[in-house]
């Protein structure tokens, strides 16, 4: 593996740096502190700045008005947003992008990159399945009617649904196959029912009831989902890398400056301990999510296939986030704890980002079947 970045991904990460430099943490109370209170738009602003500096195109080719870049590239532009708890759906849209770049049929491709590389048409991806425990491939029925598809079922926890334009969903048809569908938010049968997330974000419950769409705007392709559902996990651990690296920077310039008997506690043993175990899983997380984002950008041969650097990547990110911002309300103490500080917020978002599409013991449970299917030795 090579971990060299190319110049066209060290300037995304630049652009990146830029863009994201001047926004604050978000301020969205979470749900435990103000129930009931939810944002109800995204940071449309910020999304602005993003499409002008070309970071909404990165996945998209340059026929359709793209950078032509890979998931390493988004992976580290998702990295620089979460350190600021950017309020966008840069994740899904771009997950969404990437999987009509490279699965979608010319038309649908002509129809929809070049307005999500300009920032004027939003998509997010409904993942969660319809339970906690159910594949979300399974939550929604697909099944052919003349030259359309007819869509029934239920996807819960969908981020951003009230604000995008389009929902990108797994369905399953009859004959067990999966297919990825195109659904306009304010489409005949689709209705949305509010969810909050656990970090205070407006999710929906997305129905579908008989649900009409057009051949053309499904993606029929056997290893469509499966690449979606793995660009989507490995950005969560680049977003969880983010957000720990941030953290663990907070709580190093307040115990360096924080003092007891005279001494900053960034000192004392106990404290350096605990911060120096922090850096290592950040680093073990760095080092599983670029291996990761290099196996499923490159599809190069390994003792297992992508999904298991995935696996491995998630498995270590949701550990690792978790024990970081703990780690964090420990050494801040009692000011960790203070609403007027941004560190509740970095602890729910990174509550959110260790569940989200799957907790350690769910990819723990992957890896283990994939072993299983492809023994090592």
């Amino acid at each position: 593996m090579d971990f060299t970045l190319t110049e066209e991904q060290q300037a995304a990460a630049e652009a990146a740096k830029a863009v994201f430099s001047g926004v604050a943490p978000d301020s969205v109370p979470s749900p435990a502190l103000a129930p009931g209170a939810v944002a109800d738009d995204f940071d449309r602003a910020l999304w602005r700045k993003l499409a002008d500096a070309d970071l909404l195109s990165l996945p998209i080719a340059p026929e359709h008005g793209g950078a032509g870049l890979d998931a390493i590239a988004l992976c580290l532009v998702l990295r620089e947003s979460a350190k600021v708890l950017a309020r966008v759906p840069l994740l899904e849209c771009s997950a969404a992008a990437l999987t009509i770049q490279h699965y979608g049929a010319d038309g649908l491709r002509a129809e929809v990159l070049p307005r999500i590389a300009t920032g004027n048409l939003v998509v997010t991806v409904a993942a969660g399945g319809r339970s906690g425990h159910e594949p979300a491939e399974l939550a929604v029925q697909a099944r052919p009617e003349g030259a359309d598809w007819i869509l029934d079922g239920i996807q819960i926890a969908v981020p951003w649904a009230q604000m995008a334009d389009r929902i990108l969903l797994p369905a399953h048809t009859p004959d067990g196959h999966a297919v990825l569908a195109l659904v306009p938010r304010a489409h005949p049968g689709v209705t949305l029912d509010d969810q909050i997330s656990t970090s205070g974000e407006r999710h929906a419950e997305v129905r579908l009831d008989s649900v009409r769409i057009s051949a053309q705007e499904t993606i029929s392709d056997a290893t469509a989902w499966a690449s979606l559902r793995n660009v989507l996990t490995t950005g969560t651990c680049a977003l969880a890398l983010g957000l720990g690296e941030r953290v663990l920077a907070m709580t190093s310039d307040y115990t360096s400056k924080r003092e007891q008997f005279g001494f900053p506690v960034a000192t004392f043993q106990a404290v350096a301990v605990q911060a120096a175990d922090r850096f290592i899983d950040l680093r073990a997380m760095e080092a599983t999510l670029w291996q990761a984002a290099w196996r499923i950008t490159t599809d190069a041969a390994g003792p297992l296939p992508p999904a298991g650097d995935v696996a491995v990547a998630k498995i270590w990110a949701s550990e690792g986030v978790r024990r970081v911002v703990q780690t964090a309300q420990h050494l801040h103490g009692g000011f960790g704890a203070d609403t007027d500080y941004p560190l509740h917020r970095y602890h729910a978002w990174a509550k959110q980002l260790e569940l989200s599409l799957g907790p350690a013991a769910a990819h723990e449970e992957t890896l283990g079947d994939l072993l299983a299917a492809h023994p090592l030795g």
